[in-house]
């Protein structure tokens, strides 16, 4: 082949409109309505054409039209005033003066496998990459010190589009660089930054690419580019792509390439927060460099490490959570290992439950839990599912105490909220629902929104929800080659005036996205009922190696078909940000029927919610803190706990449908003389006061900071201080306290009198505490009681700290507490040592706990 040179070439944008340019390569404008609206002014096809991207609408967009736009006045104004609000935006945060104690260097540095920003910004799959996306969005909104890093995947993830039996194909369209608002980062030589990675066969090289988010600079890695060997550029190919080998492969380039990135770039954060397990190679190079350049020992770094980083885990299923061979790891750690000076036995160890089992494989979620100061599930039920997955990790600690805590999920409501009922919110809440959407006080307002009002703009969604899905679905059959009279028939699906269901969302098996057909005739019922008809509108992907999924979704396509529903149903393909916007903001219940307690958070509930719309779920996840009795949405069953899961789909189906025959589908359709559904429109207000201000990310990040990112730069900052002195310390009594925790033990414990104790008296007790060679400062020795189960097992568990009285021989320790008896019936205790030292982050960071 003849050797082609590239070269590339920008659009030719009039001076008076060269503004537009700033206002594109910030994805800002994607939450500044007004903003958008100036790119949609531009040229509408061209707008919906480029799947809404301004970099390309400018690129492509006639010359004759942009000179148009120099001499149209109130385009003109518009674009000054859009220009004025981004650069004040840019210039003031609000960040030091909502939090004035917050330390001097403070920065955070953010990482996840994908960023859910856009839709012209194809780096994301689902959830998690929204989540992402929602969090720098606010984190540029509260104008906190932070930078995301995360990969420029050239394929993304895949494009879905159903055969003609329904069964899902995929397509990998190219991400041109190009055409994206991201710009290369160079080095002060002018030329890309390049950042070298270490992998066994050779070392490859990554470019390092800036996406700008408001005030968030996010940096996305790429090798795909001549520097690298073909198998190599591969590895930012595909989000979730390829096999186990390219998985560890693209994992190590995201945590070990982005601590290298920053680093060159100058970038120092105080705290790292790993979104989810695939970034935590982060923490092994971290280690690697404290050692070569401070010259700690492993056990020094990885506490140095584990003060500044922050995890989040978002899967309670086992086969989400990424495992490696303890043969992988060794192929692609070897060097590392003799690098650093340790055995591979002791890296194996920071990524396994329990380090003595050689037959367990290593776990990104053990590794980033053992070498993180905090970490959270993303809902508390989730929080308590994490807490029983993962607590083998702290062997003998109680399921309740282990240090994994929650921080709920939420949603950037300016994103997510349509045009029309963001200006309903501007009038009647005031701009605070966007500088301060976590005060219940602002959302208190949606009271005086006139029902009337709130259902017309509510009502002008659902038509453009309807037009949308069947521009979709003309454009889905053309593209199948489907007949004229099937085509000219889709431009006449879904009534606009009738109520429609929304379920949107990965179609993994637990999820259940098949719930509503488990009794076909009866759902026909409600689909087809002449005066109160039910409609669905459908969307989500499958992965690609998913079959069950995909057979999930060709059920639908098969059910649709056999029972002719096809007015009343849609399955709009390739779900995506766009797809979601228009579902969240159009339709009137949204549908959410996971198998408890498998939704760690779910995040597109609250999307709907935030536009008015009507929640109908099982009560997993977020709902189970949003849930009010019916008054906000509605509640599959009761959070009950199943032993076979097909009973559990008949029971819960049964209770789908009852509730859509019995209350949902009478409020919608019951009028007044003015026509209005005055009992919906009184649950929508509901939801919007009693979700909004909570389920936002302003909070959740806000949440963050005060909990973890601000806590942990104080006290990473005050054990670096010194030269490390109290770091050092920490890990050279750590050291002290494994060398003898293994003969620490309890020889005796006595009590008062345990018989018809009078409720308010006190219960004594007395423990003898053989420590070795420690103090009896360096523990906590505690009284652990409460409800015992028939099995003599303290559930519930409360404790009360014991007091050292004497110091006897031979090492031995006597420590005094009392139980005060608060509560009647039969109870239990047992006494628990713990270490314990003044600048341990929580008291089960060693893991070590010794029983009676």
């Amino acid at each position: 082949m003849p050797k082609v040179c590239t070269y590339t070439v920008v659009p030719k944008i009039p001076a008076r409109i060269e503004r537009l340019r700033d206002i594109a390569a910030n994805l800002w404008w994607c939450w500044d309505h007004e903003a958008i609206e100036l790119f949609f002014r531009i040229d509408h096809d061209l707008w919906e054409r480029t799947s809404q991207n301004p970099v390309s609408t400018l690129g492509e967009a006639t010359q004759t039209r942009l000179e148009e736009l120099t001499r149209d006045e109130g385009y003109l104004t518009q674009l000054d005033r859009v220009a004025q609000r981004l650069d004040a935006y840019l210039k003031n945060g609000p960040w030091k003066e909502r939090n004035p104690n917050a330390p001097e260097g403070f920065n955070v540095a953010y990482l996840s496998a994908e960023f859910g920003l856009h839709e012209s910004v194809s780096i994301y799959s689902g959830g998690l990459g929204l989540l992402a996306g929602d969090h720098l969005k606010s984190a540029s909104d509260l104008g906190l010190p932070l930078v995301g890093v995360g990969m420029l995947y050239r394929e993304g993830y895949h494009r879905q589009y159903l055969n003609a039996d329904g069964w899902q194909q995929e397509r990998y369209p190219h991400n041109d660089v190009y055409k994206m608002p991201v710009s290369l980062v160079r080095a002060s030589d002018g030329k890309p930054l390049l950042v070298e990675v270490e992998y066994p066969e050779r070392v490859v090289r990554t470019r390092v690419w800036k996406c700008n988010v408001g005030r968030v600079p996010l940096y996305l890695l790429d090798t795909d580019f001549d520097g690298n060997d073909p198998d190599d550029r591969e590895i930012t190919a595909r989000l979730y792509g390829g096999d186990r080998d390219m998985r560890i492969r693209q994992e190590i380039l995201l945590g070990v390439g982005a601590v290298k990135a920053l680093h060159s770039m100058g970038v120092f954060p105080t705290v790292y927060h790993m979104n989810e397990g695939h970034a935590a190679f982060m923490t092994l190079q971290r280690i690697k460099e404290i050692i070569q350049q401070d010259g700690l020992t492993f056990e020094q770094a990885v506490d140095s490490v584990k003060a500044a980083s922050v995890f989040t885990t978002h899967t309670p299923v086992s086969a989400g959570n990424d495992m490696f061979s303890p043969e992988m790891i060794e192929h692609y750690f070897r060097k590392y290992c003799e690098d650093i000076g340790i055995s591979m036995q002791q890296l194996l160890a920071l990524g396994r439950q329990d380090p003595n089992d050689t037959r367990e494989p290593f776990c990104m979620t053990v590794l980033a839990l053992k070498v993180s100061a905090a970490a959270n599930g993303v809902s508390k039920l989730h929080g308590e599912t994490a807490r029983s997955m993962w607590s083998r990790t702290w062997k003998d600690v109680p399921e309740d105490e282990i240090p994994i805590t929650s921080i709920t999920n939420g949603v950037h409501p300016r994103f997510w909220v349509s045009r029309d009922l963001a200006g309903l919110y501007d009038r009647y809440l005031g701009p605070a629902w966007i500088s301060n959407p976590a005060d219940p006080a602002v959302w208190s307002r949606i009271d005086d929104v006139p029902d009337a009002e709130l259902w017309r703009t509510h009502e002008r969604r659902r038509e453009r929800l309807v037009n949308f899905a069947r521009r979709r679905l003309i454009a889905q059959l053309s593209k199948r080659g489907a007949s004229h009279a099937e085509i000219a028939a889709a431009g006449e699906v879904l009534d606009p005036e009738a109520i429609i269901i929304g379920f949107a969302r990965r179609f993994a098996t637990y999820k259940r996205a098949n719930l509503f057909l488990t009794d076909p005739e009866r759902f026909i019922h409600l689909l087809k009922n002449d005066g109160r008809p039910v409609q669905m509108i459908i969307a989500g992907k499958s992965h690609p190696q998913d079959n069950q999924g995909k057979e999930l979704i060709r059920n639908i396509i098969h059910f649709i078909r056999r029972y002719d529903v096809r007015n009343q149903i849609v399955f709009l393909e390739d779900y995506d940000i766009n797809v979601a916007r228009y579902m969240v903001q159009g339709v009137d219940c949204w549908l959410n029927t996971p198998r408890r307690p498998m939704e760690a958070s779910g995040t597109s509930g609250m999307k709907a919610a935030a536009n008015g719309v009507l929640n109908i779920s099982i009560s997993d996840g977020w709902w189970c803190e949003a849930e009010l009795l019916g008054e906000n949405g509605w509640t599959i069953g009761h959070g009950e706990t199943y032993a076979n899961p097909d009973e559990q789909d008949l029971v819960e189906s049964q209770m789908l449908y009852e509730l859509l025959e019995r209350e949902v589908v009478p409020a919608f359709y019951e009028r007044g003389r003015d026509g209005l559904p005055r009992e919906w429109i009184k649950h929508m207000k509901c939801a919007i006061r009693t979700i909004c201000p909570y389920f936002n990310t302003h909070r959740m990040v806000q949440e963050y900071a005060d909990r973890f990112y601000v806590p942990c730069t104080k006290r990473r900052n005050d054990l670096r201080d010194k030269k490390r002195a109290r770091s050092l310390a920490l890990t050279n009594w750590k050291r002290k306290v494994l060398d003898s925790w293994g003969k620490v033990h309890f020889l005796e414990v006595e009590s008062g009198p345990t018989e018809g104790l009078l409720y308010g008296s006190d219960l004594a007790v007395k423990a003898d505490l053989q420590l070795d060679k420690l103090k009896d400062t360096d523990v906590t020795v505690e009284i652990y009681y409460g409800d015992v189960d028939p099995y003599n097992r303290i559930t519930s568990g409360r404790h009360a700290e014991m007091k050292c009285t004497a110091k006897l021989d031979g090492g031995v320790f006597r420590f005094e507490g009392a139980v005060v008896c608060d509560k009647t019936g039969q109870q239990g205790f047992t006494v628990r040592a713990i270490p314990t030292h003044p600048d341990l982050h929580d008291k089960y960071e060693m893991a070590l706990i010794a029983w009676a």
